[in-house]
């Protein structure tokens, strides 16, 4: 499989992300029944967001641009085996 390069392709990638999160979301603040859930399933999707940013963008723009994430898996390895300092 090559990689997507099409910017109408990874728009139209970004926008099913979209909603399968909002379906996911609704269907689990439908079945809880709570504005609590619905609160803590919100931080969770921030939380997560932020994480995803921090491990994919601040560390390679600010802390070690040598060094380029391939996904989760690599950032993992990345905090494993890289030197102190």
């Amino acid at each position: 499989m090559t990689d997507l390069k099409n910017p109408k392709w990874i728009y139209g990638k970004g926008f099913l992300f979209l909603v399968i999160l909002i379906v996911a979301s609704g269907l689990i603040l439908y079945e809880a029944g709570s504005w609590k859930i619905g609160l803590l399933l919100a931080l969770a999707i921030w939380a997560a967001a932020r994480l995803y940013y921090f491990m994919f963008y601040v560390i390679e723009h600010y802390v070690d641009q040598d060094y380029k994430f391939a996904g989760i898996s690599s950032f993992l390895q990345y905090l494993v085996t890289r030197k102190n300092g």
